[in-house]
């Protein structure tokens, strides 16, 4: 089981509603894969650095989790198909990340 971080960023114009079925629709999709997801973040809408599909903001969230390489395959096919994903980046977590990562959700934690 390796460490993965999942950014990704959805259009501006669905509702709160649609939003939060696009999430679980993807955190359903590791968890059935067999992931274990270790932290979940809402950054909320956020403007971009550059026009995406001509549209200047959109909702960013982060998943972290552990999961088998095979699964990370059909994971970006999945996001590849939703027309409601503009970006999207998933990076594997070494130790160093890992531990960072922990700091970073207690700071936040501590901050609520």
């Amino acid at each position: 089981m390796n460490n993965y971080e999942t950014v990704f960023i959805l259009n501006p114009v669905l509702s709160d509603t649609q939003v939060e079925e696009t999430v679980k629709k993807f955190e359903d999709f590791l968890i059935n894969r067999g992931a274990k997801m270790v932290a979940k973040e809402n950054w909320g809408l956020k403007k971009l650095a550059y026009p995406i599909q001509k549209k200047k903001s959109g909702f960013y969230h982060l998943f972290e989790f552990t999961v088998d390489g095979e699964a990370l395959l059909p994971f970006e096919l999945e996001f590849r198909r939703d027309e409601r994903v503009m970006r999207f980046l998933t990076v594997k977590l070494d130790k160093h990340a890992v531990s960072w990562a922990e700091r970073r959700r207690t700071k936040l934690k501590a901050k609520a």
